[in-house]
């Protein structure tokens, strides 16, 4: 297997670019081949959809597009007990986690910001959102409970899941009973570009929507850039990526594992070893063809190209150069494996997620913990946050000013408003009929 390895110190300036960028590149790539996409769905609708989910899924869709109760109760049926009960157990915690979030929201409030003069804010729940779970190289349930809980939580009116079809045409039962335990019914059959721009146009079976979340292929990502002024795109979520920063004191053999657990999930998968430790360094390459050995030959391969593309390890040449480059990198997952992973935390900037110490592998993220696994990816993590209840909710700045406050701004907002030259701005209180004047009755800071 090949394995990068490199020495900060020594990188070269295109070559630490390239790994910044990591397989952002792939989406550039794909704009064109995705326009003429979006323009068939704009045009045809569904039909483009059935004649797509043939063409790039090899699936001919069965029944309608969307989802029926008896798509639910046959899904319910054809899985194991086991199975549905790991669901609901770990879309329990995704939910008491979000319902949380949700309780720390203020929806209403205003604070006086000088004498008469009061400001806030009014939270509420964007109208209509489209969830993207994707299928291209698995199923995931633990995507669509990571996305519908908290838009469900948050109040979202219009929850429309886009889903590509299995390749019988039907939908993924797993997927389906993670959307009904978290109480949303609307799913489609819809893959790729071809559904990101059915929900940016709405189809005769697909709501138009406002907002789209989700990760996705290139061709996905590439969809919600050409579609950003028709819809609102969302948080850039692709291919996984992931870092272990360590020193010495971690595991190696776990080491190799928490790399191999986002390497697998493709081969534009970017994940890294970022350590201060040279011979730790090699101990975790000595261990990885094991942990590779284990894998089915598809996960192994993802693993081993990635690997030798936009992963490997990165040796640094002491542990504030790789916190350094952690917060340069801005990674989706961050596991932190040092002596002292608390003392490392307050100096992390940018990161889509950081777990802490051994006991917390990103596989208990990615599942169970109840932290949102949908997290901006290819170095969004700098601007971006997790998804959460404040994904699906939206802020209107609120105020109030009293007879007293409006005479005490009257005069300084004239005055730049004229400076400006908008001498009608300074005309709206030179020239108001204040005998109109009437107090409101507010009620502040409301839950």
């Amino acid at each position: 297997m090949k394995l990068n390895i490199w020495k900060l110190e020594q990188l070269g300036g295109a070559e630490k670019a390239r790994l910044l960028r990591r397989s952002e590149t792939a989406i550039d790539g794909v704009m064109d081949a995705v326009k003429p996409i979006i323009d068939d769905v704009r045009v045809r609708g569904d039909a483009a959809l059935i004649d797509y989910a043939k063409k790039f899924d090899k699936a001919e869709i069965k029944g309608s597009l969307k989802a029926t109760d008896a798509d639910f109760e046959k899904a319910y049926q054809s899985l194991p007990a086991e199975l549905i009960a790991a669901i609901k157990t770990c879309a329990g915690n995704v939910a008491r986690h979000h319902r949380q979030q949700m309780a720390r929201v203020e929806k209403e409030w205003m604070e006086e910001i000088a004498p008469g003069v009061y400001g806030g804010e009014k939270v509420t729940a964007i109208d209509s959102v489209g969830i993207y779970v994707p299928r291209g190289k698995g199923a995931f349930p633990s995507m669509m409970y990571m996305l519908c809980a908290p838009a469900k939580i948050a109040g979202v009116k219009t929850i429309a899941v886009v889903t590509p079809p299995t390749p019988d045409g039907d939908f993924d039962a797993a997927s389906l009973v993670a959307a009904d335990v978290c109480g949303v019914r609307d799913v489609y059959k819809a893959g790729g570009a071809q559904a990101i721009a059915a929900l940016a146009y709405g189809t005769a079976t697909i709501p138009k929507v406002a907002k789209v979340e989700g990760p996705g292929s290139p061709y996905v990502a590439a969809a919600k850039r050409l579609l950003s002024s028709v819809i609102d795109p969302g948080m850039p979520a692709g291919p996984s990526e992931a870092i272990v920063l360590a020193d010495d004191t971690a595991n190696a053999w776990n080491t190799a594992l928490d790399m191999m657990n986002e390497a697998e999930h493709g081969d534009d998968s970017a994940c890294l070893l970022v350590t201060d430790s040279e011979k730790f360094a090699h101990d975790v390459a000595a261990c990885l063809p094991k942990v590779l050995e284990a894998l089915p030959e598809q996960r192994r391969t993802y693993c081993e190209i990635g690997f030798s593309s936009f992963g490997g390890i990165m040796i640094c040449k002491d542990m504030n150069a790789a916190i350094d480059f952690c917060n340069e990198y801005a990674v989706e997952h961050l596991l932190i494996k040092t002596k002292n992973p608390e003392q490392i935390l307050p100096r992390i900037t940018n990161a889509g997620e950081i777990l802490l110490g051994e006991t917390t592998p990103s596989v208990l993220g990615n599942f169970g913990i109840g932290i949102n696994a949908v997290l901006p990816t290819g170095g969004a993590a700098r601007t971006h946050s997790c998804t959460s209840v404040w994904s699906f909710l939206k802020r209107s700045s609120l105020s109030y000013v009293t007879a007293a406050g409006y005479q005490s701004l009257k005069k300084p907002v004239e005055i730049l408003a004229e400076y400006e030259g908008f001498v009608g701005h300074a005309h709206v209180t030179q020239k108001r009929d204040e005998t109109a004047f009437k107090p409101v009755n507010i009620v502040l800071n409301k839950k």
